[in-house]
């Protein structure tokens, strides 16, 4: 199978890109600190776990067309989060399975300047435009407000409450 080459999309502050290799020590960086994990799964990664995120985003792109991009500030080039659609098999009811779920996650010094919404919106749009019409789901703890903000901004409307591995949770979805 030929891997599909990542679309690179650009807003007024960031670029959304495929992730390569060398972004592992900025995604260790951001996936370490208990402020990104909190609302997640209230512990900050390890490494083993940060490596097979790396992989898990990579290889979304070559087997089923979608992922996630690195975003970097386009004035700095500096890595500022994560955003972007997986299928991750989620064990949880409703199912979503087989539905495009979108993500996203920015590092602490990132947070409170609008580019979660900016991120969200940008790849919200080219999932509209890629999955023709297809529902776009996301799942965020009912104790993320920011997140819950920024899933309203960018046209999700909440669907239902449940628990996944324990932990309530809301599904926002998008069509």
């Amino acid at each position: 199978m030929k891997a599909m080459e990542v679309p690179v999309l650009e807003t007024e502050r960031l670029r959304l890109r495929g992730h390569s290799l060398s972004d592992f020590e900025p995604m260790m960086a951001m996936w370490s600190d208990p402020q990104v994990t909190r609302f997640i799964n209230g512990k900050p990664s390890t490494q083993e776990e940060v490596w097979s995120r790396l992989l898990r985003y990579i290889g979304h792109w070559a087997a089923l067309g979608f992922g996630y991009w690195a975003v970097e500030d386009r004035a700095t080039g500096a890595f500022v989060g994560e955003v972007g659609f997986a299928d991750f098999k989620r064990e949880m009811e409703p199912s979503f399975e087989g539905i495009p779920e979108l993500g996203w996650g920015l590092s602490p010094s990132a947070q409170g300047k609008g580019y979660a919404t900016e991120a969200v919106r940008a790849a919200a749009t080219w999932g509209a435009e890629h999955f023709k019409g297809v529902r776009m789901v996301c799942m965020i703890a009912p104790e993320n407000i920011a997140s819950i903000r920024v899933a309203e901004k960018s046209g999700f409307r909440p669907f239902a409450e449940t628990f996944y591995k324990g932990s309530p949770s809301l599904l926002f979805e998008r069509s």
